[in-house]
């Protein structure tokens, strides 16, 4: 028995050598929310961290004309709003007013309101729109821009592929044996222990790798590049 044990003991100790590339966390496609002329794109910035710049810019010169005119009218309506909510407030009071008059007052008054909120949406959206014309990045790898000065894109369109790469992600596939007990397991990177988890398994069988799981391992960014092949062991 002590024999059998032995033997036992080292295939108990046996686990599956994976391969896995060193991935960015997360890898997006921007794309357009609006239509419009493709103005300047800095393609210089491909291939570095962007933090707090624009790299692709959007027609947005009409809009600006008509969020400069809608503030100004804004400011009239306000105004009149101010004038018909006070004459409404004080004819309102009055006994000898007819209630045809306080009708009248009251009907100016919500008609210059509605204006007033109306105008306050225009503004929002036009700003909405601004914004979304500048496709300004905050500290994320610009893997990609996918269109060029003069393009005109609509609504849907790819902009870019910008990757996040504050984090790292290692991704390997399990056999269903290897996910017993796998809370319990200890992840192992180039032959080194770690305190590193699967943080992700999909439990449905890969469409590629059909006998195997799809699992993700969450780790630090690399100090120097990515796609570097790391040694795993789960055991």
């Amino acid at each position: 028995m002590k024999i059998f044990l032995l033997l036992l003991t080292p295939l108990l100790l046996f686990a599956k050598v994976h391969y896995a590339k060193v991935e960015p966390y997360e890898s997006v496609i921007l794309k357009s929310a609006v239509s419009a002329l493709v103005m300047d794109v800095d393609l210089d910035a491909e291939g570095s961290v962007v933090d707090q710049k624009r790299v692709i810019y959007l027609d947005d010169r009409l809009d600006k004309i008509n969020l400069k005119t809608s503030k100004e009218n804004l400011l009239i309506l306000h105004e009149t709003l101010k004038r018909q909510e006070s004459y409404f407030r004080r004819i309102d009071k009055l006994k000898t007013a007819s209630t045809t008059q306080k009708d009248n007052a009251f009907y100016s008054f919500a008609s210059a309101k509605t204006q007033y909120l109306d105008m306050q949406y225009k503004i929002a959206q036009l700003e909405d729109s601004i914004e979304k014309k500048s496709i300004v990045l905050q500290h994320m790898y610009l893997y990609e821009i996918m269109v060029r000065k003069g393009d005109y894109v609509a609504p849907g369109s790819s902009l870019a592929r910008v990757v996040d790469t504050n984090r790292a992600k290692l991704v390997l596939f399990l056999e269903p044996s290897e996910l017993e007990q796998l809370e319990q397991k200890t992840v192992y990177l180039n032959g080194e222990k770690t305190a590193y988890k699967v943080d992700k398994v999909w439990r449905v069988a890969d469409e590629k790798f059909i006998s195997s799981y799809r699992a993700e391992i969450y780790i630090p960014a690399p100090k120097g590049s990515f796609s570097k092949l790391m040694k795993v062991e789960i055991k």
